[in-house]
């Protein structure tokens, strides 16, 4: 259902870079996700700067559940009118590239001081990695993503789960575990056999 209008905003955007669509229909310009298609509906990414903006042109957060509660995101569904203006939607989503890139490298340039504040990773993953002898960033750096998750399971009476091998190298890189390359999945899953 949602291909069409993804299809079409592929198109609008084109002229962005390497535009492309991942995980779960996000829209990126390189690295950089400033769109997303869910519901049948284009949402474009705001950032501190531009929310307000956002709120009062009408748009509405794109909002989704997780274990049962709310999560209010930073990407606003576009009117179903503006589709009769593409250059406002061109114009709208180079904002949001805009603002997505800033913010990404604000974020990049903040280095965290716990394992829990890498991405994909929560306070339980650093109390596994500290059970496994890894209790700093630099540490985590040191082993990589394969050396701590063998640790892991040296540690862990239960088997783990491969997501875990991949939040641990999204992690490491900083990025969200869904956009590993296949080619860095595959080398890793080899190294691990």
């Amino acid at each position: 259902m949602d291909k069409p209008i993804l299809k079409d905003s592929l198109k609008l955007f084109d002229h962005f870079g390497s535009i492309k669509s991942r995980s779960m229909f996000g829209i990126f310009s390189g690295d950089t996700m400033f769109a997303l298609v869910v519901n049948d509906k284009l949402h474009l990414r705001a950032n501190a700067e531009t929310e307000m903006e956002f709120k009062q042109a009408g748009l509405e957060p794109y909002v989704y559940k997780k274990r049962g509660f709310p999560v209010v995101t930073k990407h606003y569904a576009i009117p179903d009118q503006w589709w009769d203006e593409p250059t406002r939607i061109v114009a709208q989503g180079r904002y949001s590239l805009d603002a997505a890139e800033k913010d990404k490298q604000e974020k990049e340039s903040c280095i965290p001081d716990r394992i829990k504040d890498l991405p994909n990773l929560r306070l339980s993953n650093e109390r596994m990695l500290k059970k496994a002898g890894i209790n700093t960033i630099e540490q985590l750096l040191t082993v990589g993503s394969l050396g701590a998750y063998k640790a892991l399971q040296e540690s862990q009476k239960s088997p783990l789960s491969i997501e875990l091998l991949w939040a641990l190298e999204g992690a490491i890189s900083g990025q969200h575990w869904s956009v590993i390359p296949e080619q860095r999945r595959n080398e890793l899953l080899s190294a691990l056999s």
